[in-house]
């Protein structure tokens, strides 16, 4: 099914999902920004549009040109160089659906437009982080890196889970392992350390760093769920910290290192800004 029409004396493009055939202009599509398409980029790379390997449909919007924006579909909702049209497009076809994801995220504009055209049949949002900046650094780090991170090990886990399920509980107000979730979270910490993907400081049984690099495309990758044992916070670890996973994971993942980060949480930008990321744009997440 597509969906398409004409405004005033404007055609209007189609929206439909994407097929195997169409991967390569995918492809091309998010290369034209690789760190803000970071995340549906690496779920291509990984599987390419097969829904049943992507964890979610890829819906197109095409014009008299071919593919012109993407909506990711899955746990997450990701718009994917969106124009004002695509985004009406996409609302219209999603509306029907019901809403089926946990959030939606990307850049700001993108995705607060397209919030803005859903929430009346999606809605209410249990938060809207409305502005997120998105940090970038491409080179090496201005600190000294922590010696003593490293890519974390199987061994780990039994420390390295309840760090992470701390970390997202804080971060997003629900544990990652409500609804009897825990095996599953479990395992994908597994998969993510088995993927070299994994980096922390453990000392005398204790996380007192850690942060995991959660979506890799060929071109860059982000970092997720960087976090700093309570009882050692304020000793500027997270600096020297994130300076070591950006080498780690600059020499072993991508050249190019992203995250985003909660505009509020200015000590974090601050030790950001100091290993030597600069902001390069702006997210934003609605949370169900």
């Amino acid at each position: 099914m597509t969906l398409s029409g004409v405004v005033g004396s404007q055609v209007v493009g189609s929206v439909r999902p994407i097929t195997a055939r169409e991967t390569d202009a995918v492809v091309a599509l998010l290369a034209q920004d690789p760190v803000a398409h970071c995340f549906v980029a690496s779920r291509v790379a990984q599987a390419g549009a097969d829904p049943w390997r992507l964890g979610g449909d890829l819906l197109g919007y095409f014009t008299g040109t071919g593919l012109a924006s993407l909506v990711y579909v899955g746990a997450n909702l990701v718009p994917v160089a969106t124009t004002p049209q695509a985004r009406a497009a996409f609302a219209d076809r999603l509306r029907p659906r019901g809403r089926r994801c946990s959030s939606l995220v990307g850049p700001a504009e993108e995705v607060l437009d397209l919030w803005r055209l859903l929430e009346p049949a999606w809605g209410p949002a249990r938060e809207v982080r409305a502005s997120q900046p998105l940090m970038l650094i491409d080179h090496d780090p201005w600190l000294t890196p922590d010696p003593h991170v490293r890519a974390s090990s199987q061994d780990d886990l039994d420390l390295l889970v309840p760090a992470c399920t701390d970390m997202f509980t804080a971060e997003v107000g629900v544990s990652p392992t409500a609804g009897g979730l825990g095996l599953a979270y479990r395992a994908r910490i597994a998969e993510i350390v088995s993927e070299g993907r994994s980096f922390s400081r453990i000392e005398a049984g204790t996380v007192v760093f850690k942060a995991e690099v959660g979506a890799v495309s060929g071109a860059a990758c982000q970092v997720q769920g960087v976090w700093v044992d309570p009882a050692h916070r304020g000793r500027r670890i997270s600096e020297a910290g994130m300076a070591a996973v950006v080498a780690l994971a600059r020499a072993t993942i991508a050249p190019s290192v992203s995250l985003y980060v909660n505009d509020y949480n200015t000590a974090a930008r601050k030790a950001y800004r100091a290993v030597g990321f600069r902001e390069v744009g702006a997210f934003a997440t609605v949370l169900f």
